[in-house]
């Protein structure tokens, strides 16, 4: 492993431009390659888990899956609905409707009951989750027919339309994001190498290697579907981990230019590098995407999607910093030698060289060193303390409460959101829809039929469920599916909703269809997909977190052949980790923070962040383990007593890491600035997660531990190995 990095550099060295036309025609390749085969989407099936997976599978079978339906909306801009005029306009609507080729059926008009609102149900052909896809045409109608009759509101919401937006506004999000992240990190960079020449270079890397995962990931979705959070990840991880592997290894290269004062060619300074930081990036790369690999276990399909963006991104960046990178620095080097030259006329050729890198090494910097003092001072305390710290930030999370983000949780910046709220406050029982679903033999048709109309009545006595709003009742073609429909009055994520799911499950249907010997029933809906996915997530957690210690302590081991620095490392996440999920439920769970970070608390974590965050978080605290560490073991192998080891490697690495967390702090919390809950609350917790890591755990908890464990943490014993050279035929002295 520690051979590849070198020799991979060295070919990228003598074959520069070979390597970088290479690599851009590999970008164009695969983003070319995925817009053509396009993305196979996640289908309803995917989503399917529990007993509402179960139900809607059997109705499936049936032919009574649910469909994409939109609702037409028509009531007064002011004082009393004008009912001549809204039947007019119903009927308007009906028939534009009706001429459409993505229409299925188009309902009667339905009056509210206090009579100041019509509204009109239009079904859409094909599959649930293909309604907004096909839902444009059905917008443009209802502003015709809005602009028809002027003296009403006509407007439209449902879910296709609602998925529509929610879409539209995620992709406006995005592009926030990198309006906010890309001049912040172009600072930093410049910062650190005082050269916009070599500042770009990272910048370059990171988007070229977000470029081929989005088109490798549409080639990839034709294996395992993408649930249309992939693109977030590729573009939430890419930018960070590409500019991070990238500074790691231009630091050693800068490192090592200004330790051979200008003596080496850039060919021998890459190759240098690359056997110090290429080895890092790799296995970096290798343990957050072995971290990330454990999110397939959890068997869903979202997680999934996130694993497989961000395995792909990360995988594309380490191949980026060992393949095309050497070949654009050796190229940046040998362009300053010449003009260093022609400038000079044929001197020493060294200034040059440290200009084309930007500055010369230099030390941690007054920040890193006030705050590495204590733990070289006082290790012990310094240790209790930083961890006391850690715990206590990580204290809030054993209140931690999950809820699956419905429809009630979008922004209201979206127009359907606006008209939903005004839909079902006119018709609050399309607040929650619960589908019984039974399947029996189809000579029992009948009695499945009583069954639920007796299921219906007992509902409809129940104050949890909406009176006066008449059950639904479906039946498929053959006989053997029947499908009820219950309605609830109260918000998908209220505790009401969800009493009435727990009603329906435990009292009603036991005491009615649920009583007939080889019938097999289910409940599905809103409420039920959301709580049987919080359940199913929990029940899968444990299992996923007990593969990430054992995969993070393989991993260590592997990197660094000390069981010691294993459990270090699995210890050094766990208080990353639990510090940042400690500090997202301070802040999301209660309102206190409501008007600062501009977001309305649903009381509670969204159910898939915390799992894609302790797994995410694993891999890159990881990052900046592998990173530091490695610079550790290599005083502790040159021969340096292991106190001295200590202080030298953080000290080397820190102005780095510090450099990669401040690019990483940067992404992540522009997420925060985004409209969708979920995605703002992975951008806060990613953020503080980075920023505690790089401060706190890496130059006070980490090197108070080492200073304590001294020779312990390198058992068995580190062999002291020879520091890596160039061969001589790349070695150059002066020029003239």
């Amino acid at each position: 492993m520690s051979q590849l990095p070198v020799r991979m550099a060295r070919w990228s060295a003598r074959h520069a431009r070979t390597a970088i036309a290479g690599w851009f025609a590999f970008v164009v390749l695969c983003l070319g390659a995925g817009i053509a085969v396009g993305t196979n989407e996640a289908t309803t099936e995917d989503y399917r888990v529990g007993e509402a997976g179960r139900a809607e599978a059997l109705a499936a079978e049936g032919g009574l899956e649910r469909r994409p339906v939109e609702h037409i909306l028509i009531h007064s801009a002011s004082g009393k609905l004008d009912a001549t005029a809204a039947a007019a306009a119903a009927q308007d609507v009906t028939e534009r409707m009706r001429a459409l080729p993505e229409v299925a059926e188009v309902a009667a008009p339905v009056r509210s009951q206090d009579g100041e609102a019509l509204r009109v149900p239009v079904v859409l052909k094909g599959p649930e989750l293909e309604g907004r896809k096909s839902v444009v045409p059905l917008l443009e109608q209802t502003a015709k027919a809005q602009a028809a009759h002027p003296g009403l509101i006509v407007e439209e919401t449902g879910s296709p339309s609602i998925s529509k937006g929610v879409n539209e506004q995620r992709g406006k999000d995005l592009a926030l994001s990198e309006r906010l992240t890309l001049p912040v990190t172009l600072v930093t960079l410049l910062l650190v190498f005082g050269s916009v020449l070599m500042a770009c270079v990272p910048l370059l890397l990171a988007l070229s290697s977000i470029a081929a995962a989005l088109g490798l990931s549409m080639l990839v979705s034709h294996l395992v579907p993408d649930a249309g959070v992939g693109t977030n990840m590729i573009l939430l991880i890419g930018l960070a981990v590409g500019v991070d592997y990238t500074l790691f290894h231009l630091e050693r290269e800068r490192e090592e230019r200004a330790r051979s004062g200008g003596r080496l060619a850039p060919e021998a300074l890459v190759e240098l590098a690359a056997a110090t930081a290429g080895r890092a990036v790799v296995v970096s790369g290798l343990a957050v995407i072995v971290s990330t690999a454990t999110l397939y276990v959890a068997s869903d399909v979202i997680f999934s999607s996130l694993a497989t963006g961000t395995i792909l991104v990360v995988a594309v960046a380490v191949a980026s910093s060992l393949t095309v990178l050497p070949a654009l620095l050796v190229t940046i080097g040998r362009r300053a030698e010449r003009r260093a030259e022609r400038r000079t006329g044929g001197r020493v050729v060294g200034r040059a060289e440290r200009k084309a890198s930007g500055r010369t090494a230099d030390g941690p910097g007054r920040l890193v060193g006030a705050l590495l003092r204590p733990a070289q001072r006082h290790p012990a305390l310094t240790l209790c303390l930083s961890v006391l710290l850690m715990l206590g930030l990580a204290a809030p999370a054993l209140g931690l409460r999950l809820v699956d983000p419905g429809k009630d949780t979008f922004s209201r910046d979206i127009p359907a959101m606006r008209v939903h709220d005004r839909l079902t406050h006119a018709f609050p029982e399309l607040l929650t829809r619960h589908e019984v679903v039974t399947r029996a033999a189809p000579d029992r048709a009948a009695e499945v039929k009583r069954a639920l109309a007796d299921l219906g009545r007992r509902a409809q006595a129940d104050p949890l469920f909406a009176a006066g709003t008449e059950p639904v009742l479906r039946g498929s073609a053959d006989g053997r599916t029947t499908v009820l429909e219950l309605a609830a009055p109260f918000p998908a994520s209220s505790p009401e909703a969800i009493a009435s799911l727990d009603r329906l499950r435990r009292v009603h249907l036991p005491a009615t269809v649920g009583s007939l010997a080889g019938a097999e029933s289910a409940v599905s809906g809103d409420v039920a997909r959301g709580r049987d996915y919080v359940a199913h997530e929990r029940s899968t957690l444990p299992l996923v977190v007990g593969l990430l210690l054992l995969a993070t302590f393989l991993m260590t081991l592997w990197a660094f052949r000390s069981p010691v620095l294993g459990l270090l490392g699995v210890v050094l996440n766990l208080l990353s980790a639990g510090a940042s999920l400690g500090l997202l439920v301070a802040v999301f769970q209660g309102t206190w923070a409501e008007g600062l970070l501009a977001f309305d608390s649903l009381g509670a974590i969204a159910s898939r962040v915390p799992l894609f965050l302790f797994v995410i978080l694993f891999g890159l605290s990881m990052d900046y383990q592998v990173f530091v560490v490695s610079r550790i073991q290599e005083s502790v192998r040159a021969g340096l007593p292991a106190p001295e080891a200590v202080l030298a490697g953080i000290r080397g690495s820190a102005k780095v890491v510090t450099s990669a967390a401040v690019v990483m702090v940067t992404v992540f919390g522009a997420f925060v600035a985004l409209h969708l809950t979920e995605m703002k609350q992975m951008g806060f917790c990613l953020a503080v997660a980075v920023l505690l890591d790089a401060v706190v755990v890496r130059l006070m908890v980490l090197p108070s531990a080492l200073l304590l464990l001294r020779d312990t943490a390198w058992w068995p014993p580190q062999r002291p190995r020879p520091r890596p050279r160039p061969r001589p035929r790349l070695r150059r002295a002066t020029v003239g």
